[in-house]
């Protein structure tokens, strides 16, 4: 299994596909592949102003608060009205929803998953204390406050400190995650594709 490493403060921003933001994308499949041509898509956004966000038709969402008030998120329709202004309480959607967001006190910065559909599915969970964490596919794991012991099941260790994470691709694995200090919180994801 190839393991990559990874700081927040190292990622690249970029702005949104609509413009409307900034993103800083830590890891997606294939390697190299568009806003279009993802199966999955893991990143770090910044909202700064209210207004629409991309829409991704075909992609479940997962978006996570990582800190300041968060935003008001909600369609033109009606359908979705949801306040993400509790930090690390994941919330799914829709790609394709005609979704806006409304600053709830300032900018924030927001986890995002995303899977194609028809290709893949995501569980993401919040750690904040020892856990068993396995799959049979990629997978990602980063330390909001930390630090972290993480142990892959082929025995190598691996410390992450509050900001840094690691991530995997194409491997089966059974991590041990141990919080070394009592108000650590770390995210896990896992993304397991849909049989054909």
């Amino acid at each position: 299994m190839v393991v990559h490493k990874f700081e927040v403060s190292g990622l690249v921003a970029a702005p949104w596909k609509n413009g409307g933001g900034t993103t800083r994308e830590i890891a997606g499949y294939p390697l190299g592949a568009g806003l279009d041509a993802f199966d999955w898509r893991i990143s770090i956004a910044h909202i700064s102003r209210n207004g629409p966000f991309s829409a991704f038709p075909g992609v479940d969402r997962v978006i996570t608060l990582l800190d300041g008030a968060g935003v008001h998120l909600r369609t033109t329709d009606g359908a979705l009205d949801h306040r993400l202004n509790r930090p690390l309480a994941p919330f799914s959607f829709a790609g394709e929803a005609p979704l806006v967001g409304e600053l709830l006190d300032g900018d924030c910065h927001d986890f995002n998953v995303m899977t194609r559909r028809d290709r893949c599915r995501a569980r993401v969970a919040v750690l904040r204390e020892r856990a068993t964490w396995t799959g049979t596919g990629p997978g990602l794991l980063m330390a909001v406050h930390g630090p972290w012991r993480a142990v892959a099941g082929d025995g190598s260790v691996h410390t992450l400190l509050a900001q840094h994470g690691l991530w995997w691709d194409e491997a089966s694995t059974a991590w041990q995650l141990e919080n070394l200090e009592s108000a650590s919180a770390l995210l896990a994801v896992q993304i397991d594709f849909v049989s054909a």
